[in-house]
């Protein structure tokens, strides 16, 4: 999953503890690695770290996601298809917001997580520091919503990493065959959003 299921599942203020640090531990952990990166922050954003990783392992072995991303390599996406399922997942998830995430518009939430990763900037690490930038000043969260932010996320990603030219048709791919790739989101979310309630006592 992208950067809006990882934030939306790191909670709520109200109803988690230390949400806070949570976020910014969901978020940082992108460029965190192995078990020294990890105990180099405090416990509380190790728990978004740890968080993190467990959606990321859960979303790769799932079979749903499986079955998405072999149709994306059909499609000519190649080893990049993981990638444009996990930004196709949030481009479903931003468009129907209201239906997953019904207390909050999605504007509301994206500024909201915005303010909160930029006033604590400084605990994210150096290489996600312009990527933060860019993600708030260019509001990605909200753009994801609809096609042409998921086409022009992809066209950037594109440009940005080596040999990952073919993610510029990625969009194309996924809008193709939109339906399908609908009923693979909505069978896996919920089940993804269950993994994470039920393991939450191990973050």
């Amino acid at each position: 999953m992208n950067f809006l299921a990882h934030l939306l599942l790191s909670g709520s203020p109200a109803h988690t503890p230390q949400y806070d640090d949570i976020v910014v531990g969901n978020f940082a952990a992108e460029a965190v690695r192995g078990r020294a990166g990890l105990l180099a922050y405090p416990e509380p954003v190790q728990r978004g770290i740890r968080l993190h990783r467990f959606i990321d392992s859960f979303t790769d072995t799932h079979p749903v996601v499986r079955r998405t991303t072999a149709r994306l390599r059909e499609a000519g996406l190649g080893k990049w298809a993981g990638v444009v399922a996990d930004m196709g997942y949030d481009h479903l998830l931003a468009r129907d917001f209201v239906r997953h995430h019904p207390a909050e518009p999605l504007p509301d939430f994206a500024q909201r997580q915005y303010t909160l990763l930029h006033a604590r900037r400084h605990e994210i690490p150096e290489r996600l520091q312009p990527l933060l930038h860019h993600m708030r000043h260019g509001d990605w969260l909200t753009g994801y919503a609809h096609p042409a932010g998921l086409q022009q996320a992809l066209l950037g990603l594109s440009r940005r990493v080596p040999a990952g030219a073919v993610m510029a048709t990625g969009a194309a791919a996924f809008l193709a065959e939109l339906s399908a790739y609908e009923d693979d989101f909505m069978e896996f979310w919920p089940e993804l959003r269950a993994g994470v309630e039920g393991n939450s006592a191990a973050f």
